[in-house]
Formats: structure tokens, C-alpha cells, sequence
């Protein structure tokens, strides 16, 4: 192979393995971004993976938020109304967050089956719920219907 050639396979090779290894840390960075979005009866049932970032979301249980008087500390069961998950909080929570509203948290859930919470989103008006939890609650067929009021608004 005259020299030439050689210079120029050994460049083409150098640009293949470059963009090669462009394109996988890119697809390693992205995967590590994605989070998925699991229903309290998902995660019961153990689809949601542990210990990886994920977003959680339902309603929150009647009588089951505990706040720790000593710390940020909140605890709550999120429901679709066919199953329920605990999940713990440390921080403040949104000004619109209160039990029987839909919430989405984002969090991994740990060994005991808790899901830890590191943010968690309320709805931002009486007649809004996200998309996921909706669906969610649609599948388990326990949508709450809006009132007449609330439908005529």
C-alpha cells in the first residue's frame, strides 16, 4: 500500500472511531436524563426499577401526610386507588400541595419500597391534573368527575 493511502485510511479510521465514541457518551449521557413515569400500581407491582431516578404520581391519601415538627421532613401515601406507595420528602413543599390533589414526584424509590422523593410538583389550579397521573387514574377507572360548576367554568 503506497503511503499516501495509508495516511489517508489511517484518518478516515481516526474520524470513524472519534465520532464512534462521540455518539456512545451522547447515548450514555441521555439515558441517564430519562425519567420514566410509573403509577403507584406499577410500582407496587414492581415494574418501577430501584435506586434509578423516576417520576411517581397519583393523588395524594386523605389523613396521610406527617410532617416532622424538628425538620422539613414529609411523609404521604400517593394512590391511583388500586394501590398505594409511601414516599418521604425533605424540603418545602409547593404552595398548592394538599391531600386529595394530584401530585407528580420525582425520587427513586430505596430498599424498604419507599419512594424518596427530591421534588415534587402540585397541580397549578383546581381543574388541572398531569397528563400521566390522568392516564393513570383513567386505567384503574377512578377518575374524579368534575362538578357541574366546575365542568361549566
Amino acid at each position: 500500500m503506497n503511503p499516501k493511502r495509508k495516511q489517508r485510511l489511517m484518518i478516515v479510521l481516526f474520524i470513524v472511531f472519534g465520532v464512534g465514541i462521540a455518539v456512545g457518551l451522547t447515548m450514555y449521557a441521555l439515558s441517564q436524563n430519562i425519567n420514566l413515569f410509573y403509577s403507584p400500581t406499577q410500582i407496587a407491582e414492581g415494574e418501577a426499577p430501584e435506586k434509578a431516578r423516576i417520576r411517581a404520581g397519583g393523588m395524594v391519601v386523605e389523613g396521610s401526610v406527617k410532617r416532622d415538627p424538628e425538620s422539613l421532613r414529609v411523609s404521604f401515601a400517593l394512590t391511583d386507588y388500586q394501590e398505594t406507595v409511601d414516599v418521604e420528602y425533605t424540603g418545602i413543599l409547593p404552595d398548592l400541595f394538599r391531600e386529595g390533589q394530584g401530585i407528580v414526584a420525582q425520587g427513586s424509590l430505596d430498599n424498604r419500597g419507599v419512594f424518596q422523593a427530591v421534588e415534587v410538583l402540585a397541580k397549578h389550579d383546581e381543574n388541572y391534573m398531569p397528563p400521566e397521573v390522568a392516564d393513570a387514574l383513567e386505567k384503574s377507572g377512578q377518575m374524579p368527575m368534575p362538578s357541574a360548576e366546575e365542568f361549566n367554568k
